[in-house]
């Protein structure tokens, strides 16, 4: 990981640099996950890469970094009630957290990324709007706060658990 604060405000940055983007303080703008677009066929890739086309029907070598959509519906979640094991960082004491699997709005690929805190797998139901956002991971040694992307219901989802 990079050490990369000088650019982000208030002590924090991107847990996995080059995956999102982290907005400015009252910028008016919101997070944005980057991905690969394949300039010839139109495959997108997430995390971003380098090198060939992922579709094995396209020849290209090449694809291009792009900003993926922040909105999408939710097509899958999941609750986990277990600490992950070293190396990965975990709150002490550890607090279940829910899971989303949500197809992006225009891509339609399918991205998995922690739900948004306070955010559990009973507020959640398939086909709920779901929005991107920001929350901490872990803090590291150095007392940045490191960010990951997070899903959160949106719109009217988010006022009613998805039941409307």
């Amino acid at each position: 990981m990079s050490d990369d604060r000088s650019t982000h405000a208030g002590g924090s940055a991107p847990a996995i640099d080059g995956w999102f983007t982290v907005p400015e303080p009252n910028s008016g703008t919101g997070p944005q996950l980057i991905g690969s677009r394949c300039p010839d066929c139109g495959t997108y890739a997430f995390p971003p890469r380098d090198g060939a086309c992922p579709n094995p029907h396209c020849d290209s070598d090449s694809l291009n970094r792009v900003p993926l959509s922040a909105t999408g519906t939710l097509w899958s979640f999941a609750e986990n009630h277990y600490a992950p094991p070293p190396p990965y960082p975990a709150a002490d004491p550890f607090e279940p957290y829910a899971l989303a699997a949500v197809e992006l709005a225009d891509e339609g690929m399918v991205i998995l990324g922690k739900a948004a805190a306070g955010v559990r797998a009973a507020d959640l139901a398939v086909g709920m709007h779901m929005e991107l956002g920001l929350d901490v991971l872990y803090t590291d040694d150095d007392g940045v706060d490191r960010l990951v992307w997070v899903w959160a219901p949106s719109g009217s989802d988010a006022a009613d658990g998805g039941n409307s």
